[in-house]
């Protein structure tokens, strides 16, 4: 692609590079807007305008035009829009959108993206990170094409690397049951805090809240209604904190018939976390930060395994990196103190 000024007699068929305000002697000024391919009748309202030289890119043999090209790179990147979760605009000024058709988490080939970001400076895409929860409607990804035309070998090396790339998984289980244990002295709208937290937590995801129910913080009544709670994942948020591997609640799970994959894990808030199973059933131990409604360790836990996926030790070890989130009001011991 060139790229320069020309006089205007030069000018015919190609890409205005910048917008002209110019005299007109209508009711206001003419505007020609960058990005018009300029013809014979755009070349001599110019010159009527007093304009006699414009900046402009012309496109080689091999260049493909920047809507094109977005439209080809998105097709590699999302060969089945609807298999992937996922909305696209028209191309416009060499941007295609990526929007997400529900609630999900964005799962995308980080490799083959960042390879596909360096073949050439203007051959571009822009994502959510990995594993980010989405809404119907939320802006996953946009692919823009900076320049008004890029090599076709270049845009072809970059659709190689993109194939199938972005995605947003979705959330395949529908409900959940939550227990909460009581303690002596927990006060009553901390429980229903907790619910309420914990249900607009659900609802982002698209899923229910199938039921609920208080029972003493004891290992046999934990285990016991563990094995009747409806819901396609079971929640258990205590009244006193779980603490040890071989607590109260993880203990019951075991009681249960389940088994504990994991307790800790490296985000604050939302250290003391435990999962596990029993039978099909994810299985969460939440931690007390998950009475509030902002972000925690648990989320990130909670939202994979809504969406089906497996949650591993690999998977909790890296959630430490960005994984030191704002503090809660909520907290009882600050991580620093005034």
């Amino acid at each position: 692609m060139w790229f320069g000024e020309l006089p205007l007699a030069e000018a015919e068929g190609a890409i205005l590079a910048h917008s002209v305000l110019s005299k007109s002697d209508g009711d206001g000024p003419a505007r020609f807007r960058k990005g018009l391919v300029l013809n014979a009748s755009d070349i001599d309202a110019l010159r009527l305008a007093g304009v006699d030289r414009v900046t402009v890119a012309r496109l080689d043999p091999n260049d493909i035009g920047e809507d094109l090209a977005a439209t080809r790179l998105t097709e590699a990147l999302v060969p089945d829009p609807a298999a992937a979760g996922l909305t696209l605009t028209s191309a416009f000024t060499g941007r295609v959108n990526l929007h997400a058709v529900g609630p999900g988490i964005v799962d995308l080939n980080v490799e083959a993206i960042q390879a596909l970001n360096r073949v050439d400076p203007s051959i571009t895409l822009a994502t959510l990170a990995p594993t980010v929860r989405v809404a119907r409607g939320t802006l996953v990804g946009t692919v823009k094409i900076i320049s008004y035309a890029v090599p076709e070998a270049a845009l072809l090396e970059a659709c190689a690397h993109a194939q199938n790339s972005v995605r947003v998984l979705p959330v395949v289980l529908k409900t959940a049951g939550l227990i909460l244990t009581e303690v002596p002295g927990l006060p009553e709208k901390l429980q229903e805090k907790g619910r309420q937290a914990i249900e607009g937590r659900l609802s982002a995801l698209g899923m229910s809240l199938a039921e609920h129910c208080v029972i003493p913080h004891d290992e046999a009544a934990i285990a016991g209604k563990l094995g009747q709670i409806k819901g396609d994942m079971v929640l258990i948020l205590t009244g006193s904190a779980t603490s040890d591997l071989y607590d109260t609640a993880p203990q019951a799970l075991r009681r249960s018939g389940g088994q504990v994959a994991r307790f800790g894990m490296p985000v604050d808030p939302g250290n003391l976390l435990f999962h596990g199973s029993l039978g099909a059933r994810p299985v969460i131990g939440l931690p007390g930060c998950a009475r509030s409604p902002a972000l925690n360790g648990a989320d990130w836990v909670l939202e994979r395994l809504a969406c089906g996926l497996t949650v591993s030790d690999d998977d909790i070890a890296a959630m430490g990196i960005g994984g030191l989130l704002k503090e809660i009001p909520i907290r009882p011991h600050p991580r620093e103190r005034g």
